[in-house]
């Protein structure tokens, strides 16, 4: 089992375990979820017009509850294995139940994902996610919502986890910026549960 480092912040309970998954197990995967998993491309508002977001995506789930973020409102693929013996092994380790995982695929640098919290209403309160890294690494940057003074970065590795719970949505924001130097693709599963 992967060591795990807490990620001191206040407000927010945060955890990083840097190998999770084996580089062998990760490179599999990797492989697999590129080839295997149904990569869509959605659209979304912003200021009034219409674009394409920066990053492909695909939901699946072990229930038929759809999710609704930034006003898509997505329908869940059945698990396929792969996935759901990540989802097993992800309950092993945090003790959580998730229903639905979230998949990202950034093609490369120009891929992001801009500031946001994960506090929709049907992940209740307090949600904990457990973010999924597998491809080339990216930097994940945070930062308070209250206080703009308080901020953090790390990069999430290849095979590697970081779970966000307790009050890290209510109080913080989180992005994976754009970046021109990064030319690897990444998979980013991140599990939540939809009450």
């Amino acid at each position: 089992m992967s060591i795990s480092k807490n990620i001191n912040l206040q407000d927010a309970s945060l955890v990083y375990y840097p190998d999770f998954l084996t580089k062998e197990v990760a490179d599999e995967m990797y492989d697999v979820l590129l080839k295997d998993l149904n990569w869509e491309q959605h659209y979304i508002k912003l200021f009034g017009k219409t674009i394409a977001q920066p990053r492909l995506t695909a939901l699946y789930s072990s229930k038929k509850e759809t999710y609704t973020y930034s006003g898509l409102q997505l329908k869940p693929h059945p698990y396929p294995e792969e996935l759901k013996k990540l989802n097993d092994l992800l309950s092993e380790t945090t003790h959580e139940k998730f229903t639905h995982c979230l998949a990202n695929l950034y093609r490369d640098g120009n891929d992001s994902m801009g500031w946001h919290a994960d506090n929709e209403k049907e992940l209740g309160k307090d949600p904990v996610i457990a973010s999924l890294s597998i491809g080339g690494p990216r930097k994940f940057q945070l930062k308070h919502i209250k206080n703009p003074q308080l901020k953090h970065s790390l990069f999430l590795d290849h095979g590697s986890l970081l779970i966000m719970k307790g009050k890290t949505q209510e109080f913080w924001k989180h992005q994976l910026p754009k970046s021109k130097k990064i030319t690897e693709s990444r998979i980013n599963l991140t599990f939540r549960t939809i009450i």
